[in-house]
């Protein structure tokens, strides 16, 4: 290793540490370990803090503005009230229904949806406080679903990034669509077993956006006039328009999303500091400055060096099990901590991909599971979801990962098993 991948690593390791121990107001360990790295020439300042500069950041902490608008609305009052009733009458069922109706919205945004996770999250945080259910509890296991559709029909972006995996390796790409979308189904059907299981040791305790004061949704009162309301729900509707249309569109789907920040300050539904502390909250200072982390991991040259170092490791007799189950750790590991996944996926996947066929095996099981193990890591806060989830819940380290670590396990095996199972080796 060179001496800035060690720097990068330990920079890397001394924030998480200082997350774990929770001294520092979050958002503030990655602001620390990008002053670090700048100092110590690991990447120049420009590159250190580009992710305040990022698109996905800048829609974010508009969608941010957004959210804190829509609060004020009376669907925000009628939705906490449908909430509180839910839990009311029984907390566990109320837990994986709203996971469900969760999974099932994504399977029309599609897994890795940067607009669908931002509006659940930011909806889910205005859960009001119930014994019962509280929204620490259900808050992140649905904050994840939004990454894990139910019926995993719109997977067209990892379809055709399997395609080009293995038409890069030499191999003629021949994968049937809807058996890849049964490998997706089995990765949120492990997600979803877990979530279950997992409702005994969620948290219990307030939120960031729904305090014990809010114990009763419904002495909420609507500040805003019906047309103040009418623009608000406009504005949201033309900022998740933009985020869908990013895609096609580039940078202008961002700017759609902060112009409809541009209405709600003209009507008068928010006041400039109202917006100013919604854009600048803790939770975009962490997103935006973990990216500069994941980018000088990158650039260090480090993902290439382990993927080449775990290939040796493994060896040309490995059981194809374990081969992509390495693997598909391996790849979901480095694509949170460079947060680069497609970049991540085309490094990984053709050296498997290459040891399938060394071994005589047909690779597209490998393919499959290890390009949809990039949108998989996650357990830990150094990537848009789980940063917004952590931050959003007030969940500490700890209890984070009392969650995401075992769901990190049970997804990735879950996935392997589907994978090989639905595209036979032999």
């Amino acid at each position: 290793m060179t001496l800035p991948m060690i720097i990068a690593l330990a920079v890397t390791v001394l924030m998480i540490i200082l997350i774990m121990v929770d001294k520092l107001p979050f958002g503030a360990p990655p602001l620390l370990a990008l002053l670090l790295l700048v100092v110590f020439g690991v990447t120049d300042i420009k590159t250190a803090f580009g992710g305040f500069a990022n698109p996905t950041i800048v829609m974010l902490a508009s969608f941010m503005a957004i959210i804190a608008a829509l609060q004020k609305t009376s669907f925000i009052v009628k939705f906490k009230q449908t909430m509180f009733n839910m839990a009311s009458k029984g907390g566990f069922k109320a837990y994986v229904l709203l996971i469900l109706i969760v999974m099932l919205g994504c399977s029309l945004f599609g897994t890795g949806s940067t607009a669908y996770y931002v509006l659940v999250i930011g909806l889910l945080s205005t859960l009001p406080y119930s014994k019962q259910l509280p929204p620490s509890k259900v808050l992140m296991p649905a904050g994840f679903a939004a990454n894990h559709p139910l019926l995993p029909f719109n997977t067209a972006l990892q379809y055709g990034i399997v395609i080009a995996v293995l038409e890069s390796a030499g191999v003629a790409a021949n994968v049937n669509l809807v058996k890849f979308s049964l490998v997706n189904l089995c990765l949120s059907i492990g997600f979803l077993v877990w979530c279950i299981l997992a409702y005994k040791i969620m948290p219990d305790h307030p939120i960031a956006e729904a305090k014990e004061e809010a114990l009763h949704a419904g002495e909420q009162k609507v500040a805003l006039t019906k047309n103040q309301e009418l623009i608000t729900y406009f504005s949201f509707v033309l900022a998740v328009v933009g985020m869908i249309l990013q895609s096609k569109i580039g940078d202008a789907g961002y700017a759609i999303t902060g112009l409809a920040v541009g209405v709600i300050l003209i009507s008068g539904v928010m006041d400039f500091n109202e917006i100013r502390n919604s854009i600048s909250a803790p939770i975009i200072l962490m997103s935006a400055g973990v990216i500069g982390i994941a980018d000088a991991l990158g650039n260090t040259g480090l993902t290439s060096l382990v993927g080449e170092t775990v290939a040796k490791m493994l060896g040309t007799n490995v059981n194809p099990f374990v081969l992509i189950f390495a693997f598909c750790i391996l790849t979901s590991l480095l694509a949170t901590l460079t947060g680069s996944t497609i970049g991540t996926v085309y490094v990984f996947a053709p050296m498997a991909i290459a040891t399938c066929v060394n071994l005589g095996l047909d690779p597209t099981a490998a393919a499959a599971a290890i390009v949809v193990s990039g949108w998989c890591g996650h357990f830990l806060p150094i990537d848009g979801m789980p940063a917004m989830i952590m931050g959003a819940g007030d969940y500490k380290i700890t209890e984070f990962w009392k969650f995401t670590i075992p769901q990190y396990f049970i997804r990735l095996l879950a996935l392997t098993v589907g994978a090989v199972l639905i595209f036979p080796m032999k």
